[in-house]
Formats: C-alpha cells, sequence, structure tokens
C-alpha cells in the first residue's frame, strides 16, 4: 500500500484481479480537440460498466486553487463538495475481457511520481499493454474520414501499427509521461490521437471519438458497440455539409481543403497549404450556426 492511492471503498483494501486488462488512459487537461478523447472515455465507461478501482490521492497531485472542488448547494444548504481526482477503473468488454480505465484530470504535481505509481499498479495487475487517447485540431477537411496518428517509445511497435507518424517537439502531457513510464516496466505503450478538423474543433465532434474507439478496439483487442455514435457522427456531417453549401464561398473554400487534403494522402505533397486560412472564415460560419 501506499499514500498516493486507495482502493475504493467497497474493495475493502484490496485490488481486484483482472485477465491481462488493456489500461486505456485518457486524462483531462492537455489537448483534446472538440472534447474527442473525453467523449470517447466517458462512452466507453458506460459500454464497459467500469467502476472505480483505485482512488489517487487527491492533496499528492491536485492543486484545488486550479482546479477547485464543486460545493452543491441546495437551498443555502451545502450538501458536499466534490473532489476530482485521478482514478482507476475497471470493466468488461462486450466478450467479458477485462478493461481498465484511467481518467480524472491530468496531475498539477508529482509527475514523476504518479507514473511511477500507474506503472506500479499495472505491472500488479497484470497490464498487458496501454493505450492512452488525446485529439488535435490539424487542417483537414470533414469530408474526409478521420486520420489518426501514433506515439510510442517502441520504434518497432510504431512501425506495426497503421497510424500516421510525426515527427515534432511540442510540450508533453501526462500521457506521455505514462507512455515512458509503463514501456520501461515491460508494457506495450501507445498514443492514439485523432486530427480534427480545426473550423470543428471548438464543438464536439463525434467523428473523432468513433475513430479513437474503432482504432481501440482494433489495436487493444476489445470489443464495444459503436453504432450510436456512428450515427451521431453521420448526423452531424449532414449538417455541416449542409450549413457550408449554403454559401459558395465557404463551399470552393472547403473544396480546395479537400484537393490539398488529397494530394498530401497521394504523397503530391508535405501538407494543406494556407489550412489556416482557408478554414477561418469556415470555423466562423460555423460559430454563428452552432444552434444548428
Amino acid at each position: 500500500m501506499t499514500d498516493a492511492w486507495r482502493t475504493a471503498p467497497g474493495l475493502h483494501g484490496s485490488l481486484p484481479r483482472p485477465d491481462r486488462p488493456l489500461l486505456v488512459t485518457m486524462l483531462t487537461g492537455w489537448i483534446d480537440a472538440s472534447g474527442a478523447a473525453a467523449a470517447a472515455m466517458d462512452l466507453l465507461a458506460t459500454l464497459t460498466g467500469a467502476e472505480t478501482v483505485v482512488e489517487f490521492d487527491e492533496d499528492t497531485f491536485i492543486d484545488y486553487r486550479a482546479r477547485r472542488p464543486i460545493l452543491h448547494v441546495r437551498d443555502g444548504v451545502n450538501t458536499g463538495l466534490e473532489w476530482d481526482a485521478p482514478r482507476l477503473r475497471a470493466g468488461r468488454d462486450s466478450a467479458g475481457r477485462d478493461v481498465l480505465l484511467l481518467c480524472g484530470p491530468e496531475p498539477d504535481a508529482a509527475w514523476r511520481r504518479f507514473a511511477a505509481e500507474v506503472a506500479g499498479l499495472a505491472v500488479r495487475l497484470g497490464v498487458r499493454r496501454m493505450i492512452a487517447l488525446g485529439a488535435y485540431p490539424i487542417a483537414v477537411p470533414h469530408t474526409r474520414a478521420v486520420r489518426l496518428s501514433c506515439t510510442t517509445p517502441d520504434a518497432d511497435l510504431a512501425n506495426s501499427l497503421p497510424f500516421a507518424r510525426n515527427s515534432v517537439d511540442v510540450p508533453a502531457g501526462m500521457s506521455a509521461v505514462l507512455e515512458e513510464s509503463l514501456a520501461a516496466a515491460g508494457i506495450e505503450s501507445i498514443g492514439l490521437w485523432a486530427q480534427v478538423p480545426h473550423y470543428v474543433a471548438s464543438m464536439p465532434y463525434p467523428a473523432a471519438s468513433l475513430a479513437l474507439l474503432r482504432a481501440l478496439c482494433d489495436v487493444g483487442g476489445i470489443d464495444v458497440p459503436t453504432g450510436s455514435l456512428a450515427e451521431e457522427a453521420s448526423a452531424q456531417k449532414r449538417r455541416i455539409d449542409r450549413l457550408v453549401g449554403q454559401n459558395g464561398e465557404h463551399a470552393d473554400m472547403l473544396r480546395q481543403m479537400e484537393e490539398a487534403h488529397d494530394a498530401a494522402e497521394g504523397g503530391l505533397g508535405d501538407s494543406v497549404p494556407n489550412g489556416d486560412q482557408l478554414a477561418a472564415e469556415l470555423e466562423q460560419f460555423l460559430r454563428e450556426h452552432r444552434s444548428e
């Protein structure tokens, strides 16, 4: 036992004994365009019936001046405080396979200790692979399939995955620290990132959540039903198509983005040219019609 975490009250101090579980990680506080990764994690928790098994210590990892607890007041009476902190939840997929979910806010402090504690728990619980979920905005059209990129400390594993592999220097989130920590503990670790059209990055984008869950099932070896999310993604695409089609200038901009995207995908270019300029007016237009 450690003062960094505690088992959920109903477990009476004992950890569960899952069978070679997949560990899925999504900690809020870093890049998550459209909230796509958080939405995917929320749906995954529902579909797997996940329940909390480990609670990480709030005072060790959370600065409550930065993310204050929620006070519930009813008719002037304080009915309770809600302290948000990282937690580990356990559930099962539709085939009965064990799945662990690491969710909640990113720690505000003691990142290396948190990563070490998670890695230790993962070893004790027999985790076979860790997959972190994320999403970032990029100049791509919503009319094309959501593309995924990946990160991992294992070059051979990266080469075996069917996702984009980028070269970039960026500030790291906790998911990257966990990838390194679990890989050092002998557990395969992957980060999956959905590329979200940046003109819709401020609104929900179920197509990205759907892409993340489908890739999670493929790479993680689990099964969860995603039919309802697929319907949401199709309905939203039709709404955006209709809004963009109402303005010839914006429709022309979208065509340019599609052509540039297709050229880049076909190896005829390295990136989508003038993506920010092309998307700026579309973003403003969609913001004005967000209620639709």
